[in-house]
């Protein structure tokens, strides 16, 4: 790994993995606490619309991906909210949508071949300085205003219907949170994938709050996790020459495989030490 860190491309992909794991670990740790992953999910996979629109009017691609993907998160916020009986219906079908509608202007643009797969697993390797610019920036924009209003998304986040009677704006916040994610999956879907942003959303987070006791120890943890596993697939992504992404998505996979044996053997001991104990204290 030394050796791999000589290379200008290696330093940029380390460092974009990094910026990505901190992304990821803050909005990622709201998204699982609120039980957003399949929204989350959602607008990464209907991100694909603006990217085909980009593609087949020639229009900026942050621009046009940005606006689509704000566009379709703000609908999907405003049923989540309305009509959650059925919100993961809609939020399904606005998912197959979008990506069926950028495959297909990918298809229809004039003169240009897009490789599918570059969109779903990424090219960390090849970040150029420009990206990780605007992910620096993310990281800045995204810290403040999660930390700023700390205090309310936390009540918003457990306790809804206190946060109301306590004057929180939820749905304010709650749409500025949706928007926040697909930002965020816009600016990552260039550098490491669709495919890789849902699983730094989702797997590192999850992890972590099952051995934190605060919403900020599961941001921390849940970004050394992140980091971790972005190490880990890069390492064996360049020593036994394999894909980047799908490599980080398979050590993160491990990783969650992992800690869910670790908790079966936990409880296991956990329920081994209470039948002792049981024993012990009731009379013969």
């Amino acid at each position: 790994m030394i050796e791999a860190l000589g290379f200008g491309f290696m330093q940029n992909a380390l460092l974009a993995g990094l910026l990505a794991s901190v992304i990821c670990g803050v909005i990622g740790s709201y998204i699982v606490v609120n039980r957003l992953v399949f929204l989350s999910g959602g607008i990464a996979h209907s991100a694909y619309g603006g990217i085909g629109m980009a593609f087949y009017f020639g229009w900026p691609y942050l621009i046009s991906a940005a606006g689509f993907s704000l566009a379709i998160s703000m609908v999907m916020a405003a049923v989540s909210l309305r009509n959650r009986e059925r919100a993961d219906t809609i939020i399904g079908v606005m998912w197959a949508i979008g990506m069926a509608t950028g495959i297909l202007l990918l298809d229809m643009t004039p003169g240009y071949n897009v490789d599918l797969m570059t969109y779903l697993f990424g090219n960390i390797l090849m970040v150029p300085v420009s990206d990780i610019v605007a992910m620096i920036v993310m990281v800045a924009v995204i810290c403040s205003v999660m930390f700023y209003f700390h205090g309310d998304l936390l009540i918003m986040s457990y306790d809804e219907e206190f946060a109301q009677v306590r004057g929180v704006p939820v749905r304010l916040l709650y749409f500025l949170m949706i928007g926040l994610v697909a930002v965020t999956v816009v600016l990552m879907v260039q550098v490491v994938g669709l495919i890789l942003v849902i699983a730094l959303l989702t797997i590192p987070p999850y992890i972590a709050e099952k051995y934190t006791n605060s919403l900020y120890q599961m941001m921390f943890l849940s970004t050394i996790l992140g980091m971790i596993f972005i190490l880990g697939g890069l390492w064996w992504s360049y020593t036994h020459d394999l894909t980047s992404g799908a490599s980080i998505i398979f050590i993160a996979g491990f990783g969650f495989c992992l800690s869910l044996i670790i908790d079966r053997l936990i409880n296991l001991r956990r329920k081994k030490v209470w039948e002792r104990a049981h024993e012990i204290s009731t009379p013969r």
